[in-house]
C-alpha cells in the first residue's frame, strides 16, 4: 500500500518525505486555504513546489463544477509537472471530465466518493484513483472500512485498474484497517502516519535497553 500525506503544509510534507516512506501528496481547497494560499498564481506555484519536494503523484483539486471549467483547470494543473493528478468531484460533469482526462493522458483522482456505485462510475470513466472518504462515512454511523472492502472486491472481480485511495483518515488504526481491506493507497495527516510508530511496549523496551546500556 502506498502512503500519501493529506496536506498543503510544506514542513509536514518534508517531514513525511524524510521518513522515506512517502509516495505522494493529496490536497484540497480547504487545505490550501489553511496555509493561506490564495489566487490562481499562488496555488499553481504551490503545487509546483510540492512536486519539487516529493517524487510521486500530487493531487490538485479543481474548483469548477461544470465540465468546461474542470477541463480548463485540469489542463493548467497537468502542465505544472508530470506527477500532477487532477482531482475531480463525484458529480455528473465530474464523470464526463474523468473520461476526457483519461482519453487525453491526464491522471485523475475522483474525490468525495461515499458508495460502491460511485466507485464503479469513476472506474468506468477511467479514473486513476478513487477516493472513498472513510472518516466522514464513520461520522454518519456507517462503516467506512466496509466500503473499502466492497470496492476492492468489485474492482478485482471486474478487472478495473483504478486504484483505491482511502481518504478522510482519522487515526493510525484507520491506516491499518485500510491496508487489511485492500486499499491501494492511504492518504492521511502527518499525525496519523507518525501514530503508526507508537506502541507502549516499544517505549518500555527501549527504556529498558537504554538503562541496561548504562551498566555496560
Amino acid at each position: 500500500m502506498k502512503f500519501f500525506i493529506d496536506t498543503a503544509n510544506l514542513a509536514q510534507i518534508k517531514e513525511a518525505n524524510e521518513l522515506g516512506i512517502l509516495d505522494g501528496v493529496t490536497t484540497n481547497p480547504s487545505l490550501m486555504a489553511k496555509e493561506g494560499i490564495k489566487g490562481e498564481a499562488a496555488i499553481l506555484k504551490h503545487y509546483e513546489t510540492i512536486c519539487e519536494l516529493v517524487d510521486g503523484d500530487v493531487s490538485a483539486e479543481v474548483l469548477s463544477t461544470d465540465f468546461a471549467g474542470m477541463i480548463e483547470e485540469g489542463k493548467k494543473f497537468a502542465a505544472i509537472h508530470p506527477n500532477i493528478v487532477v482531482k475531480v468531484p463525484m458529480i455528473k460533469d465530474g464523470i464526463k471530465a474523468l473520461k476526457w482526462f483519461s482519453e487525453n493522458g491526464i491522471k485523475t483522482n475522483c474525490t468525495l466518493v461515499f458508495s460502491a456505485g460511485q466507485a464503479i462510475l469513476a472506474a468506468k470513466a477511467g479514473a486513476t484513483y478513487v477516493s472513498p472518504f472513510i472518516g466522514r462515512i464513520d461520522d454518519s454511523s456507517w462503516d467506512g472500512i466496509q466500503l473499502i472492502e466492497e470496492i476492492a472486491q468489485i474492482y478485482t472481480i471486474q478487472g478495473f485498474k483504478t486504484e483505491i485511495l482511502a481518504a478522510s483518515i482519522r487515526n493510525a488504526l484507520h491506516i491499518v484497517k485500510c491496508a487489511q481491506a485492500g486499499a491501494d493507497v492511504c492518504t492521511c495527516p502527518l499525525d496519523s502516519i507518525l501514530g503508526l510508530l507508537k506502541h507502549p511496549l516499544t517505549d518500555i523496551g527501549l527504556a529498558k535497553f537504554m538503562e541496561d546500556a548504562k551498566k555496560m
